[in-house]
């Protein structure tokens, strides 16, 4: 431990919570101490630091702590984030989520609290911030970085879709627990003899359903990135479920998924502080559209459908091993930097070997998968003609 210190990192956790948050907070927190920096964990995401009162005889306990190896070790093998977490952006934030003590000075009906939270910032001493989140909060990131914080981000989300990097924190987590619960599904699917449809994350982007489909989870998947006919799904989980000695068939569906001529669904009208409406119901909706043409493709008979939504089982509990091993080294990697001096940068991982690109690439475009590489759209299931010197998860470099 170097006796002088030399400086503050601070670190925060925003967006949805997934496994391996704690194992990267874990990582940066045990080598930025044995390098002599003070950490300083930020809490809530963006709303911890934007709600700090710059008065050092206030309780700012729910808005930061300083971090210790026995704190992150307690917490290291544990999923979800002891710093918690939230969907703050506060460079649009609404009256009624402005801090009491600001509510004088910020009445519009979208405020920026961006000046706010560089003051707290300064308040806390903090030389380099470390976010760990999607796209989202790492879209304000890139904010703070053009203000003049010296910013090093790690990607997490369990959709795998931050730009500039193959793999986001939570996405190995998320397949594994998709393919385990797909798999104790198909008891009760044989056993009733049915049709399973099963909802699964991912927002705007098919990777959650994709992955899983392609390791024998399912034998369709509908995503995203490609409007199908419900009538062709039918005709084609008929026929599996009919070549299929046990007399069932498994169809993934990702929530952003659309019906050919039809709507997105939303579960209400709702949007967060990044303007996304909150997914979720296709699957209620093709299972019922299923129920209702399967006697077309089955000599007149109905296959009765079960339908489940995977939701926050995917991202709940521990971090499998990948999303124990990619946090450690991502942790490791922005001390790299830090020590180098260097900022304005993004921890990622391509084709397989570590790196780090530009923090501003993940509001450069948006990621999503390839179609007309990675999906037959005939067979609404994934395609590949080789996997040499194709990256671990195959299609999710860009």
């Amino acid at each position: 431990m170097a006796n002088k210190k030399k400086g503050v990192i601070g670190i925060l956790t925003g967006g949805g919570d997934v496994p391996g948050l704690n194992p990267a907070i874990r990582a940066v927190t045990i080598r930025a101490l044995r390098e002599g920096y003070e950490v300083i964990g930020l809490r809530r995401g963006w709303a911890g630091i934007m709600e700090l009162i710059r008065d050092k005889n206030a309780d700012n306990s729910n808005n930061y702590q300083v971090l210790t190896e026995e704190v992150v070790n307690r917490a290291a093998r544990t999923g979800g984030t002891f710093l918690h977490t939230s969907r703050t952006n506060p460079s649009r934030v609404k009256p009624d989520s402005i801090p009491p003590h600001l509510q004088d000075k910020y009445k519009a009906e979208v405020n920026d609290l961006t000046p706010e939270v560089l003051k707290n910032l300064d308040f806390l001493g903090i030389d380099y911030l470390i976010p760990i989140g999607g796209d989202d909060t790492l879209s304000y990131a890139v904010r703070l970085y053009q203000e003049g914080v010296k910013i090093v981000a790690l990607p997490k989300t369990m959709d795998n879709d931050v730009t500039g990097t193959d793999y986001c924190i939570g996405f190995s987590t998320c397949v594994t627990r998709t393919i385990q619960m797909a798999n104790s599904l198909r008891t009760v699917a044989g056993s009733h003899e049915r049709l399973l449809v099963l909802e699964v994350f991912g927002r705007y982007a098919g990777f959650t359903s994709m992955l899983p489909t392609m390791a024998g989870a399912a034998n369709r998947c509908v995503i995203p990135e490609y409007q199908f006919d419900i009538e062709r799904l039918a005709e084609l989980l008929v026929y599996d479920r009919n070549h299929n000695p046990s007399k069932y068939a498994v169809v993934l569906v990702s929530e952003g998924a659309m019906i050919a001529g039809e709507q997105m669904v939303f579960q209400d009208r709702t949007t967060d502080a990044y303007g996304h409406a909150k997914l979720g119901g296709i699957g209620d909706v093709v299972s019922a559209r299923l129920q209702e043409l399967t006697p077309k493709f089955n000599q007149g008979k109905p296959i009765h459908v079960l339908n489940q939504k995977l939701g926050y089982l995917v991202r709940c509990g521990d971090p499998d091993a990948i999303d124990s091993i990619v946090p450690m080294a991502y942790g490791n990697l922005a001390l790299d930097l830090i020590l180098k001096r260097t900022h304005g940068r993004l921890v990622v991982l391509k084709n397989g070997r570590y790196d780090n690109m530009p923090v501003d690439v993940v509001t450069s475009a948006k990621k999503f998968v390839n179609v007309k590489r990675f999906y037959n759209t005939e067979r609404l299931r994934p395609q590949y003609e080789s996997f040499e010197m194709n990256p671990l998860f195959i299609m999710t470099s860009e």
